[in-house]
């Protein structure tokens, strides 16, 4: 008889990790309201000024800046969901709330530059007159408050593609800014008023070049790509490796949060089940090694052929 045997591990670090894990994300929810706050105020004074100063580049500023912080709200709100505990209709919780948000994150960004571009090439054919120094001042407090903010954001964007999207916008945001202060200082010693939708354009270019990469990644997570940062090939060669096993099938791995990575396979074991700390240890190396998080392993002995539904490849279909 085929021995079938499932296991799932959600590996769970014990009272000190759940203790770091709850001070980080504190720590993420204080940056996401200091940074909505500061971005939310600067928003309304720089379209007021940008109006006053009959600039596009700082009303376009202004814009962006509103699409950044609508977007900070919602990766808040996708922090905070994908943190709810699981049920018996969202088994994996609402973790994947945070690759929703990232993926929304990046079209909000790419929306405002094309609405950006649009403003900018209307302006090219009459440059208007432009208040030098008012551009300047505002856009430099711009530089503060977005600087700031992508720097509340720096450490946790390394790990999480949702906390990585707020980043870039802070970061893309605070750039703009830099570019608005270069051609208001041009204008306010020289009638360069075509600086205006030109560093509006150089703008858009640098936020669309840094924002392709947090597109195409939410993107392969919400189609159930298999996470950057994870060779399966790699993975798979592991598997083959361990003690008792002659074969692999049915691999699939893939990411159900920013953070956190699954993985389901079929081990193929002439012997039988080889007990519950051999599988273990597996599961731990796939977590530590390949930053694996939920493994579900099913042992079989071989006896019967087992055919893959999905037909998913030579990397997860494997026999």
């Amino acid at each position: 008889m085929t021995t079938h045997h499932k296991h799932h591990s959600h590996s769970h670090a014990g009272h000190t990790h759940n203790h770091h894990n709850h001070t980080d994300q504190n720590k993420q929810g204080l940056a996401f309201a200091c940074a909505i706050v500061l971005n939310t105020a600067f928003v309304i004074v720089e379209f007021s000024y940008g109006f006053i100063a009959n600039s596009t580049a700082l009303m376009a500023d202004a814009g962006h800046n509103l699409s950044d912080v609508l977007g900070l709200i919602l990766a808040w709100g996708a922090a905070i969901l994908s943190r709810k505990k699981p049920n018996e209709r969202y088994t994996y919780g609402l973790r994947s709330t945070s690759i929703m948000a990232a993926l929304a994150n990046a079209m909000f960004l790419l929306i405002a530059c094309g609405a950006i571009a649009w403003e900018a090439i209307h302006r090219f054919s009459q440059p208007p007159l432009v208040a030098g120094l008012t551009i300047t001042v505002v856009a430099g407090i711009g530089i503060v408050i977005n600087g700031l903010s992508a720097w509340l954001f720096a450490k946790g964007s390394k790990g999480d593609l949702n906390i990585r999207g707020a980043y870039l916008h802070m970061a893309a945001d605070a750039i703009v800014s830099l570019g608005v202060v270069v051609a208001g200082i041009a204008m306010m010693y020289s009638d360069w008023y075509w600086l205006d939708p030109v560093i509006s354009l150089i703008i858009v270019l640098v936020i669309v070049i840094g924002t392709w990469g947090l597109l195409r990644d939410s993107i392969q997570l919400a189609l159930v790509a298999v996470p950057a940062h994870i060779d399966v090939s790699e993975v798979a060669s592991y598997l083959r490796q361990c003690q008792g096993v002659t074969d692999i099938h049915d691999l699939h791995v893939w990411g159900i949060s920013t953070t956190e990575s699954a993985l389901t396979t079929h081990l193929v074991m002439p012997t039988g089940y080889p007990g519950d700390a051999y599988i273990d240890a597996i599961v731990k190396t796939l977590k530590e090694r390949y930053a694996i998080q939920h493994c579900t392993l099913q042992v079989e002995q071989g006896t019967t052929h087992h055919a893959c539904a999905l037909h998913a490849g030579s990397a997860s279909h494997s026999h």
